[in-house]
């Protein structure tokens, strides 16, 4: 055995005849779709109908299901009820005089040195809200996509904590892509169902600036005495902090020292933004990464992805009610000197030039939110290549790292693992089936020195390989399977590529949903992985007809979509541009995915 215990080409078994002709290779080729999609209308996704799902819903024990709407009025009620106590509690004398000892403000030293706010605060907090609001409105559309949110790293129907979306149907063969719900064009962005693919784009290629502007906030408030403002320094912020809801609360608004420091209140909601929040967003962002979280265990042993994605979705929770009650307040409590603190750096309470600076940004804002979901559509191609532009780069990082089984056991197994994509329903396929695959033959072709067709029992007769690993799916969804096959590395002995061949593409039996069979590409080095193989048994059982039956690929730094099913046919090349719509798959061609997606 050489190469760590792959065996060499030598000592693999003979393949079958070869019947590959140029004219059966065109065949294939022959057999995608080759028109090139550049906006979203209605035909988009196969003219997949529009779908809403339900008001939102927590469960409540093993199958009760609480609706949130309910929060609405329940919620009126207890402010009207916490009103009428906090207007009792100022009377009370321990409380007035616990008011009195904590009035609400805790200056730090060096506070009244720093007073006031310096240009770049106001820059920078117009910049984030410009950024905010594409990220929450894309975050939005891929929660659509999949509608719902688990604790554990099993998306298991029924055992979702929260949900958007009925129950999940009894048919065996439900898809994930046919649980996916609509969102108004004026919500998400976009709000076309299964828009995941350009969501994405907006979601991470913002998010980039964001995290930028971010970097460039934490250096400047640490460079400046600005952190006062927002990191407590005494343990007396919280008996402040309850003495400021209490004023708050019985409409008395606190006195407002914010020229030179915030009220206790206001600082610790600011640190759990800033500094808990945030980082938190990236970190759980970082979580739902397949090839981060397969290569770096720790990674997902701590966040695994239905972990990081349920509180990555609690922080979005948290922006959203931090952005009402901030605007709510800042309005509420004195417009006028709070317009002009933030955006003149005066502290004038009758001018009206902070107003008309926030009116402008608030134009701008509001501009931007309107037309980002038609220009979405009108330009995916755009939208993608801008997207691109922006994550690549880390992407491109990240599909670098081989990783190695081990992290998983047996016991580890998901009990439901989701179906996904359009089944094949060809005769070809079907013959096949019926016939228990005695009939199939995988083609191996393309830029190697030796094509070649193998059956099933010669695909067996092959060095076995076997991984417990997690399938990341583009949704959001995730399951624990093992896969047992045969490593790619062993097909790419057999066949020996020529030093031209970059890319292995893959064609399935199932079409796409647009016409045309469904195909990806794969850059020829991560053929070489660990984790990259064609798997025909699943979880110690031939792979069933939902899974790709009688072949599929696994290559798990991948996101799921591009995992083909219903493999019949693979071919080495040197590029992907003149295959089907020329974007490297079928999802990249006609729903705007990317060839590359290690995040």
């Amino acid at each position: 055995m050489a190469n760590g215990g792959r065996p060499t080409p030598d000592e693999l078994p003979a393949p079958a005849a070869s019947n590959i002709t140029p004219k059966a290779l065109a065949g294939f080729r022959h057999e995608l779709d080759q028109r090139k999609y550049d906006a979203v209308d209605g035909s988009w996704a196969g003219s997949v109908p529009a779908q809403y799902g339900v008001a939102p819903r927590i469960r409540i024990g093993r199958s009760k299901w609480f609706n949130l709407l309910w929060l609405l009025p329940i919620g009126f009620v207890l402010l009207i009820v916490s009103i009428a106590v906090a207007k009792g509690l100022r009377d009370v004398p321990a409380v007035a005089q616990f008011m009195e000892a904590y009035p609400g403000t805790v200056v730090p030293q060096g506070a009244e040195e720093n007073a006031g706010f310096p240009a770049w605060v106001g820059w920078q907090h117009f910049f984030n809200m410009l950024l905010m609001i594409p990220i929450i409105r894309s975050g939005l559309t891929i929660i659509a996509d999949h509608p719902r949110f688990y604790w554990t790293r099993h998306s298991t129907p029924g055992k979702d904590w929260f949900r958007v979306q009925k129950p999940v149907p009894a048919d065996p063969l439900w898809t994930a892509k046919q649980d996916s719900i609509t969102l108004p064009d004026s919500i998400g962005l976009p709000g076309r169902r299964h828009s995941i693919g350009l969501a994405r784009w907006w979601h991470l290629g913002i998010n980039t600036l964001w995290l930028l502007n971010g970097i460039v906030f934490y250096i400047l408030v640490f460079a400046t005495g600005h952190w006062l403002r927002l990191i407590p320094t005494s343990w007396e912020v919280f008996p402040n902090a309850v003495s400021v809801m209490i004023q708050y609360l019985s409409l008395d608004w606190p006195t407002d020292n914010s020229w030179v420091a915030y009220n206790s209140l206001q600082v610790l909601a600011y640190f759990i933004t800033v500094f808990i929040a945030a980082p938190l967003a990236f970190i759980t962002g970082l979580g739902m990464s397949p090839a981060l979280s397969t290569k770096f265990k720790w990674i997902s042993s701590i966040f695994s992805i239905q972990l990081a994605r349920s509180l990555h979705f609690l922080v979005l929770v948290w922006f959203l009610l931090f952005i009402v009650m901030h605007v709510t307040l800042v309005v509420a409590t004195d417009a006028l000197h709070n317009f002009n603190m933030m955006y003149t750096n005066t502290n004038d309470a009758d001018s009206w030039n902070g107003f008309w600076i926030f009116a402008i940004s608030l134009v701008m804002m509001i501009l931007l939110w309107v037309a980002v979901t038609p220009f979405t559509y009108r330009h995916p191609r755009a939208v993608q290549r801008i997207g691109y532009a922006l994550i690549g780069p880390v992407q491109r990082l990240f599909e670098h790292l081989d990783s190695k089984p081990g992290q998983y056991t047996e016991k580890d197994i998901s009990p439901y693992m989701w179906h996904n994509g359009k089944y094949p329903e060809t005769p070809e396929y079907k013959d096949l089936y019926e016939n228990n695959f005695a009939d199939y033959r995988l083609q191996v072709s393309g830029l190697v020195e030796k094509p070649m067709e193998l059956d099933l029992k010669q695909l067996r007769d092959l060095p076995y390989h076997e991984q417990i690993t997690q399938h990341f799916c583009i949704q959001g969804w995730s399951g624990i399977a093992k896969w047992g096959g045969v490593s790619m590395q062993t097909i790419v002995d057999l066949v020996k590529p020529k030093p031209e061949a970059k890319w292995v593409i893959f064609y399935s039996f199932a079409e796409g949903p647009d016409g045309g069979i469904y195909y990806d590409a794969q850059p020829i080095e991560q053929m070489s992985y660990h984790l990259t193989m064609l798997a025909y048994d699943m979880n110690g059982d031939a792979l069933p007809y939902g899974h790709g039956a009688p072949l599929r690929l696994r290559n798990e730094i991948q996101l799921g979509f591009k995992l083909v099913k219903w493999i019949k046919g693979i071919e080495f090349v040197e590029d992907f541009k003149d295959f089907g719509g020329g974007e490297g798959g079928y999802n990249n061609d006609h729903e705007f995915f990317g060839y590359r997606q290690s995040i």
